[in-house]
């Protein structure tokens, strides 16, 4: 296929409301260089990343540039959910992979120092990402994927479910151990109880009551009311604590998560939307001989194992809304409103026809 020599993207502007996220109708197409492919996007997911960076959440004071190692500049092309397909392949990649179908990994490794953390960018922050008809990606970055999901329902993944896999992955979950999930109808959360059963682990999911039924039908075996302290809520199930809490809430409820955890529990955590500061008593930490786990930069290896339990069927997609790009404020906005199970995506390939 032949690219064109523009495309549509929604360009974020600054920090801010919805109207710094500003759809370009005629930005210029990239060209991938060494190493890289151009992926015509075909959906992209919309993530609390994408609204964190917007807003300038992740900014620890005023002069921070808002990203998680400051180097965010704008204009910037957000959306780090991509499923598409490769249009261009740049020096050093074999032309075979023109036409292979892809899911995005979104975080990308210094080549040259690959286990260095600190170098690690992330595609949608520091990169631009899939709010577009075309994306740059390392070649590594794209990886095949053979299944007979839709583009959307493909695209509710990367995201999502890597960051639940690199959290049960980080916490050794085994089979037979039992996994407490917090926000458990949100995008990682519900994605965290799949791959929690699909591990051979008893996940518990912590969700509004309305959302329950659902949650079980993912595999939770138990749910938990998320206005109520988890390990008397837990208790009051007969349950006596579990092994692993993987949490992306926090808030004024996150004590309650560690006095559920067993002796010698690990705690994940891989976001904070109820909000980002705790009470820690420490007593509970070291005398419980508890582990606490921050993860973020999720090994590639982890993103390769997650599309293997795509195409194995091993976990179903969940897509609550589809929009299309002209309607990404209204994708944002219904995120941010959180009235929904699963993800909202960017439907690009519907648009087209």
């Amino acid at each position: 296929m032949t690219a064109p020599a523009t495309m549509r993207a929604v360009l974020l502007t600054g920090h801010g409301d919805l109207d710094r996220l500003v759809l370009e109708p005629a930005h210029p197409t990239p060209a991938p260089g060494p190493g890289e492919v151009l992926v015509r996007v075909d959906a992209c997911a919309v993530n609390n990343t994408d609204v964190n960076t917007r807003v300038g959440w992740y900014a620890r004071s005023e002069d921070d540039a808002g990203s998680w190692d400051g180097a965010l500049s704008f204009p910037r092309i957000q959306g780090a959910d991509i499923c598409g397909v490769v249009a261009a392949c740049g020096e050093g990649v074999a032309h075979e992979r023109l036409g292979e179908r892809v899911l995005v990994d979104p975080w990308v490794r210094d080549p040259a120092a690959p286990d260095d953390l600190v170098r690690a960018r992330y595609v949608g922050s520091e990169l631009d990402g899939g709010y577009a008809d075309f994306a740059v990606v390392p070649a590594v970055n794209a990886v095949p994927v053979s299944s007979s999901l839709s583009a959307v329902e493909l695209a509710s993944f990367p995201t999502a479910a890597e960051t639940a896999l690199d959290m049960l992955r980080r916490a050794g979950v085994a089979p037979g151990e039992r996994v407490l999930v917090t926000g458990a109808s949100g995008g990682v959360g519900a994605y965290a109880v799949q791959l929690a059963r699909a591990l051979g682990a008893e996940p518990i999911g912590v969700c509004q009551p309305q959302k329950a039924d659902l949650v079980r039908q993912l595999g939770a075996v138990a749910t938990v009311d998320r206005g109520a302290p988890a390990d008397a809520a837990l208790a009051a199930q007969g349950i006596d604590g579990v092994d692993v809490v993987a949490d992306v809430v926090g808030g004024d409820a996150w004590p309650s998560l560690l006095d559920a955890l067993r002796r010698g529990g690990r705690y994940a955590v891989s976001g904070a939307i109820a909000g980002p500061h705790v009470d820690l008593d420490l007593r509970t930490l070291y005398l419980k001989d508890l582990t606490l786990i921050g993860a973020t930069v999720s090994a590639p290896e982890v993103f390769r194992e997650l599309v293997e339990l795509v195409e194995r069927g091993a976990i179903r997609p969940l897509v609550a809304a589809t929009y299309p790009l002209e309607r990404v404020h209204d994708a944002q906005r219904a995120f941010v409103a959180k009235d929904f199970v699963g993800k909202i995506v960017l439907d690009l390939a519907g648009e087209r026809g």
